[in-house]
């Protein structure tokens, strides 16, 4: 371990530090995974998907596991301590959102509820659970939760995305404030659109990526290491004074809220 950084020194360089990501082995979970461990970081990266994460810098370590099963969360935050003495940061990251859920409530199957519940919420809190037991031991760490701009506002037809990605921005506020004594900050990004496999099978299911692309007053989707970038700020010393908040990484989507999604006249 490095030693202590004094009071006000604040630095992005990640040598020393452990992190572990989930969900790395593609799109904003890569790009973050590929920021840490550009930045020095020893990196572990826990994912269902073997081949995706094939792509990953070789320094780092996979994890094969499903967030959705706490002895995978519990033995991935394990092979981050044995093999590197700590865990500095967690990012939260898997999240699923199949085509399938693009429908009304009344309409949503009850199994592809449960399990966007069991990866993406359960998932998070797995995780979280034996992260902060070991960082409460260091008397420090920070935890990031991937929530969404689906977490502030809604759409038609996400009865379950939505509502969830607002309790991963919860856990956070909760965790946040229950842990601070402890040393510890615990923080979330909302993401807008970004360019990654799960924006684009949404588009395949919702419309078109010009029309998406539009609702942002910046005019573009957003790319993978511009949510990379924000999760680094964050777990850095730049940050030190901020813990239970949400960062909207959004390309001003939140700013402009309904209107980048009007009602159709004949609603």
């Amino acid at each position: 371990m490095p030693p202590p950084r004094p009071p006000g020194h604040v630095s992005f360089d990640n040598t020393g530090r452990v992190v572990l990501v989930s969900g790395g082995a593609q799109g904003i979970g890569r790009a973050i995974c590929e920021a840490f461990a550009s930045s020095g970081a020893s990196v572990v990266c826990l994912d269902v998907d073997a081949d995706a994460a094939a792509a990953l810098p070789k320094e780092t370590v996979l994890v094969r596991g499903d967030t959705s099963r706490e002895a995978d969360c519990e033995g991935a935050v394990a092979v981050a301590v044995q093999k590197f003495g700590a865990l500095d940061v967690l990012v939260n990251n898997a999240a699923i959102q199949p085509p399938a859920s693009y429908v009304r409530v009344d309409e949503l199957p009850a199994e592809l509820w449960q399990r966007m519940l069991a990866v993406n919420l359960s998932g998070y809190t797995f995780l979280a659970k034996h992260a902060l037991r070991q960082m409460r031991e260091q008397g420090s760490g920070v935890v990031v939760n991937l929530a969404s701009g689906q977490a502030h506002r809604t759409a038609r037809n996400v009865p379950a995305y939505g509502p969830i990605k607002a309790a991963n921005l919860l856990q956070a506020m909760q965790w946040g404030v229950e842990y601070a004594r402890d040393g510890i900050r615990v923080v979330s990004v909302s993401p807008g659109a970004i360019d990654t496999p799960l924006v684009r099978a949404s588009l395949a299911a919702q419309g078109g990526e010009a029309e998406l692309a539009n609702r942002h007053p910046l005019g573009r989707l957003g790319r993978p290491d511009e949510v990379a970038s924000a999760v680094l700020w964050l777990a850095s010393s730049a940050a030190s004074f901020i813990t239970a908040p949400d960062l909207q990484v959004d390309g001003g989507l939140g700013a402009f809220g309904a209107f980048a999604d009007p009602f159709p006249k004949d609603l």
